[in-house]
C-alpha cells in the first residue's frame, strides 16, 4: 500500500483509531520512564507532530505517518540499543489492540523499518521521509546534544566514543549525499543546525583520542 493507493487519506485511520493507539504508546512511555530517558514521550510526541507537519506538506498519508510516528520507537521497550525492526512484534500488537487494519499495520511497520536512520536511502517512500525528516531533526536539534545526550547513554548503555561513532558513522553519508532531510523546506531551514551537530560530534570524536581529554573524562565519571 502506498500514498497513491485507493484508500483516501481521511479513511485510512480514524481518528480514535490513531488515538486509541497514542493512549497505549504514552501509557508505556509513562511505565518505563525510567528506561525511555532518550526515546520517551517527549521524544514520541516531537516526532508525531512534525512527522504529521511534513506530510501534510509533502502529499503522503498524514494519518498513517502520525500513526508511524507514535510507535516507531517501541524497540526500545524490547531492547536496549536495538535497530527499529526489534519492536516490530510490539509495534504490531499495538496497532492490532486499536484495530488498525492488518495491511494498514504492516504498511506502518515497514515505514518505521525505512525511515531508520542507519539504513535509510535517498529513494525511500513519502510516507518514511517524513517520518524520517521528523526524528532525524530531533536528532539535529542544537539542543539534544546539550540536553539530552547524557539522557541516550544512559539509556542504552553506550559510551560517548560509541554514540560520537554512531552518529558520524550514520549521518555523515546521508549529510554529503544531499538527503539528510527529504523536504526541501525543512533542507532550508534545519541544514544549518544538522550541519552544526555533525560537525560538533566529528570534534567530539577528535578529543577523544587526545589522552589527556580521556584523564578528564575518566576523573569526571
Amino acid at each position: 500500500m502506498s500514498a497513491s493507493s485507493t484508500t483516501s487519506v481521511s479513511d485510512t485511520i480514524a481518528r480514535p483509531t490513531i488515538t486509541a493507539v497514542e493512549r497505549q504508546v504514552r501509557a508505556l512511555c509513562e511505565r518505563h520512564a525510567a528506561r525511555l530517558q532518550f526515546h520517551g514521550w517527549h521524544h514520541v510526541s516531537f516526532v508525531r507532530d512534525k512527522a504529521a507537519e511534513f506530510a501534510a506538506v509533502n502529499g503522503s498519508d498524514v494519518a498513517v505517518v502520525e500513526t508511524a510516528a507514535l510507535v516507531h520507537d517501541v524497540n526500545y521497550l524490547v531492547r536496549r540499543n536495538s535497530t527499529a525492526a526489534a519492536g516490530s512484534g510490539l509495534r504490531l500488537s499495538i496497532l492490532a489492540a486499536a484495530g488498525v487494519d492488518p495491511d494498514v499495520a504492516h504498511w506502518i511497520d515497514a515505514i518505521v523499518d525505512e525511515a531508520e536512520m542507519r539504513t535509510r536511502h535517498r529513494d525511500i517512500t513519502l510516507e518514511s521521509q517524513a517520518l524520517s525528516d521528523a526524528d532525524t531533526l530531533f536528532k539535529a536539534l542544537p539542543v539534544t546534544p546539550v540536553v539530552l545526550a547524557h539522557r541516550y547513554l544512559a539509556e542504552n548503555g553506550v559510551s560517548l566514543r560509541e554514540l560520537a561513532n554512531k552518529i558520524v558513522g550514520e549521518q555523515q553519508n546521508p549529510h554529503d549525499e544531499g538527503f539528510y532531510f527529504y523536504s526541501p523546506a525543512a533542507a532550508a531551514a534545519y541544514s544549518r543546525w544538522a550541519t552544526a551537530n555533525l560537525t560538533l560530534w566529528q570534534c567530539i570524536q577528535e578529543s577523544l583520542n587526545d589522552p589527556t581529554v580521556e584523564r578528564l573524562l575518566t576523573a569526571v565519571a
